[in-house]
């Protein structure tokens, strides 16, 4: 029996944006998803047979990480699915490290890499940062130049990127999840879409590039006033991109008052948002009084462990 255990995540900036080259902020969460895994006579999932279909991210963890004989794999979520905090990163970071670590070959690098080419695979197009920030915890920042606190470097294609460590400062978040269902992909595409048929949507993309680096110098000076306000110009872009939803907006407006600033995080088109603020029990009753499920999370916590 192996056991890995890896985080959620919040994107602070830079979500849809770091697709296409630029930088992305992001950290783990103290939700969790652990997969269980053993060796058996058949591939199953939770107790039903394996299924590419119904278990995409980990069909696509046994191809990538596993040459062994058939597996049972039994995952527990803490992270509500669809909420756009890395609930599928989680799932495949746990998944492969699970299949590593019993192939005696866990290390964060590996898992990273590999965990990464199983959401590129499912989602047909994604960035390393859901992946990274879940088997690395703590925070990461991801752009195209290498900086200080270098991890590693993901290549695909004609793009890459480079993962840093980034030390998260003690903030308190509340996350508002508005039980609305979006799968990551379409959202991808639709964001894919406008861009190269708009040029307000590369003038998005550029920007939302110049809002994470403002946001980790405001980060490392713990300047909430600064990052709330880059949170709201970075709601906004990504409305313009699209990915924004009414159920979002009700609840970003729901706690402006009593936050620092307010912003979708993750894919968007429902899921979830964040609030940076020093009242998170204010924000909490505003986010459930427009209709959302507040969850007060900690951040900065540690990545993917193998458990046994």
């Amino acid at each position: 029996m192996r056991i890995c255990s890896a985080p959620g995540k919040m994107i602070l900036f830079g979500e849809h944006a770091v697709v296409f080259g630029k930088p992305a902020l992001a950290m783990a969460i103290d939700l969790r998803v652990t997969a269980s895994l053993r060796v058996s006579d058949q591939y199953s999932v939770n107790g039903y047979p394996m299924n590419a279909r119904h278990h995409a991210y980990i069909s696509a963890a046994l191809d990538e990480a596993w040459n062994g004989p058939p597996v049972s794999i039994i995952t527990k979520s803490e992270i509500p699915s669809g909420s756009g905090l890395g609930s599928s990163a989680a799932v495949t970071v746990s998944a492969v490290g699970a299949l590593l670590a019993e192939r005696g070959q866990f290390d964060g690098e590996s898992v990273a890499r590999k965990a990464f080419e199983v959401e590129y695979a499912v989602q047909g197009r994604a960035s390393p940062t859901d992946t990274s920030v879940s088997t690395h915890g703590n925070g990461v920042l991801v752009c195209p130049d290498r900086m200080d606190g270098f991890l590693w470097r993901i290549e695909k294609g004609s793009q890459h990127w480079n993962v840093h460590h980034c030390e998260v400062r003690k903030l308190t978040f509340v996350v508002g999840f508005t039980g609305v269902h979006a799968p990551t992909g379409p959202l991808v595409q639709k964001v894919k879409d406008f861009v190269e048929s708009n040029p307000e949507g590369r003038r998005a993309v550029d920007r939302i590039g110049e809002i994470v680096l403002d946001g980790v110098d405001a980060l490392a000076q713990a300047d909430k006033p600064r990052l709330g306000s880059l949170m709201r110009e970075n709601h906004s872009l990504l409305c313009t991109l699209g990915v924004g939803h009414t159920s979002i907006d009700r609840l970003v407006e729901s706690c402006g008052d009593k936050s620092y600033g307010a912003k979708l995080t993750g894919a968007g088109g429902g899921g979830s948002m964040i609030a940076l603020t020093d009242d998170p029990k204010g924000v909490s009753e505003a986010i459930s009084g427009a209709g959302g499920t507040p969850i007060v999370v900690t951040v900065g916590g540690r990545g993917a462990v193998v458990e046994q």
